[in-house]
């Protein structure tokens, strides 16, 4: 996971412009991954979003942010000690009344409404070593929750018309594409990160959708040169980070 903690030390709290999120109680704390993907999500005509394993809440809170009044957020944590975390980042935030907390894995989650929008950050280490502790081995591992069953939630879920987006290092995000086709779920935007030019894909921006779309393809650096952030990555997140 790459994190901008050096932007603020090891803080329990993360300010962004319009909201602060408290992650001294999650496993996850406020990272790029996260950031990139509430930047970068399609919300253009979206009313109903669900964030699977919203962790400290800050996508959601990113997505309260950038979508319409009348749009609602579902955020779903399968951790207790996360879940009471997001509950009070939302609470605490401009949007308490936009986002809605639930404590239950995703494969429990029974809404009687279809999203428009459904958005994840999830765990993607299958086969590497396991922590000792079970919350980072429900964090970071997919024992809790597979890609299948990830996709199976997904497609359960999402209206007819909807998007499902998804933030995953390179080798699995591309299994995953193959995984999700195969449940008829196909990709529609696939953009690769990395953190410098010349340097390897080290994360693949992905957007799916239940019928097949032209592809569009792109490509986001973080820094230009040294520790300077690239263009292209301010303008995606310059309405969140207090640098900008």
């Amino acid at each position: 996971m790459l994190y901008f903690l050096f932007l603020q030390g090891m803080s329990a709290s993360f300010k962004f412009k319009q909201f602060t999120i408290h992650h001294e109680r999650t496993m996850m704390k406020v990272g790029t991954d996260g950031v990139l993907l509430g930047a970068w999500v399609d919300i253009n005509k979206v009313k109903n979003i669900l964030d699977i394993g919203t962790g400290s809440g800050v996508i959601a809170l990113m997505l309260a942010q950038r979508s319409q009044d009348m749009a609602l957020i579902d955020a779903v944590e399968l951790d207790e000690d996360a879940f009471g975390q997001a509950f009070e980042n939302v609470k605490q935030s401009p949007w308490p009344e936009k986002v809605n907390t639930h404590h239950c894995a995703i494969q429990n989650f029974n809404p009687e409404k279809k999203y428009d929008l459904i958005v994840s950050n999830p765990p993607y280490f299958q086969n590497s070593q396991k922590p000792p502790d079970p919350r980072r081995l429900t964090t970071r591992h997919t024992d809790a929750l597979s890609f299948s069953e990830l996709i199976t939630a997904v497609t359960n879920l999402l209206s007819w018309d909807g998007k499902f987006s998804i933030i995953l290092p390179f080798h699995e995000g591309l299994n995953f594409i193959t995984l999700a086709s195969q449940h008829r779920l196909y990709c529609s935007r696939q953009w690769s990160f990395r953190t410098r030019v010349g340097k390897p894909v080290e994360r693949w921006l992905l957007e799916f959708r239940g019928t097949i779309h032209p592809k569009e393809e792109g490509e986001i650096t973080l820094y230009s040169s040294g520790d300077e952030w690239s263009e292209k990555y301010i303008q995606l997140t310059k309405d969140f980070y207090l640098k900008y």
